[in-house]
């Protein structure tokens, strides 16, 4: 039996790499049920001011392929607790680069209140979409 009957995660999922996989691989491992919210463009351009290279609609698709989610979900802002509103899950998983930042420290107090536990995973060291962005880039210049 897993500790957790539903949960969740959010990301933008662009340029998907192994620490997407590693948090959804780890998030399966602890509930039954795996929800994924995906960010929209428009989220993604209104907090990080910039497009993501792969539209929304086909990060979706990927995110879908994956055999450890379940249901992917828009994410059309950055509001936790309202997300848990609709879904009503009962553990959320983050990357523990996450840790402290005041966004999931306010979202950890409300979650704590109606018992959703926020579970931080190790964050894959050394792999991210702006670290492949660099990287296509230098590749660019060499050539």
């Amino acid at each position: 039996m897993k500790p957790y009957k539903i949960g969740y995660t959010t990301g933008v999922f662009d340029l998907f790499h192994v620490g997407h996989l590693n948090i959804l691989r780890r998030a399966k491992e602890q509930c039954e049920y795996l929800i994924v919210g995906v960010s929209t463009d428009e989220l993604v351009q209104k907090y990080k001011f910039k497009v993501p290279v792969i539209p929304y609609h086909e990060r979706v698709e990927i995110v879908e392929g994956i055999k450890f989610v379940d249901q992917v979900v828009p994410q059309t802002n950055r509001d936790k607790f309202s997300a848990w509103q609709k879904l009503l899950f009962n553990a959320m998983f983050v990357g523990d680069d996450w840790k402290g930042d005041p966004l999931f420290s306010e979202v950890e107090n409300k979650f704590r209140e109606v018992g959703v536990d926020i579970v931080y995973f190790p964050y894959t060291k050394g792999v991210s979409s702006t670290a492949l962005k660099e990287k296509i880039k230098y590749k660019e210049k060499v050539i």
